[in-house]
């Protein structure tokens, strides 16, 4: 996503920073800008149809490869695509269906319990309100945002896993040492046009360019206004 594509034309150059010092909120929009340039469109990775199945990817996708998820979730959602369906399913059939995806045991329990929660308490419809998401088990803050923003198309939710986390205190956007702290934090820091996008561009590219150990600088949209607050050593490829 953000390495700069191929023949594309590359947004005008700004004089580059010196490594470690803060950017402003102009400059932090420049960001998002470069991001748009290069992606008007970011979409998670995960395969889903509709809220239920994007709320039982992203449960599934805890500790996780997306990759894992898609590679299950096809035949899943062919037999159980309802709350219903899920908890008819059962502990046992949920697991012989996602056993090649990590913590695949605890996964189960918590989503036919999740699934039977649906049915019980919110007529098989996926709550639209990210307090009552969290009442669910298995759902934290995270997932709950995620399902926000990509189920329910939110305008006021963030959604901090670890990449974000990293990189949002990389940038300078926030100085903070907890996932939770961040999303806070990000709300004051950042322009609230921004917040349903953080996620699904932080997310592709720390994991292709913005790594944690080795960060491609040289293949980054962003490096000319990026402060590279903690990078050491930088990959040459």
């Amino acid at each position: 996503m953000a390495v700069q594509a191929k023949g594309s034309k590359r947004p005008r150059a700004r004089p580059k920073r010196a490594p470690g010092s803060r950017l402003t909120q102009g400059e932090i929009d420049e960001i998002f800008r470069r991001f748009h340039h290069v992606d008007p469109n970011p979409k998670t990775e995960l395969h889903y149809r509709d809220p239920f199945t994007l709320l039982v990817a992203v449960v599934l996708s805890a500790q996780a490869t997306d990759a894992s998820v898609n590679r299950a979730t096809p035949e899943l959602f062919r037999i159980a695509d309802t709350p219903q369906k899920l908890a008819q399913l059962g502990e046992a059939g949920l697991e012989a269906n996602i056993k090649t995806i990590g913590l695949y045991r605890s996964k189960a329990r918590n989503l036919i319990a999740l699934a039977n929660k649906l049915v019980a308490e919110h007529g098989s419809k996926v709550p639209e309100t990210r307090e009552v998401l969290m009442s669910l088990p298995g759902v934290g803050r995270k997932t709950a945002n995620l399902v926000m923003i990509l189920g329910f198309k939110s305008l006021r939710n963030i959604c901090v896993d670890t990449h974000v986390h990293r990189i949002s205190n990389r940038l300078g956007w926030v100085k903070t040492k907890l996932p939770d702290e961040t999303e806070q934090a990000l709300y004051k820091a950042t322009d609230s046009r921004w917040w349903p996008y953080i996620n699904l561009y932080l997310v592709t590219w720390g994991q292709n360019v913005c790594r944690p150990i080795g960060p491609r600088c040289r293949d980054c949209v962003i490096a000319e206004v990026c402060p590279k607050i903690g990078v050491r050593q930088r990959s040459a490829l």
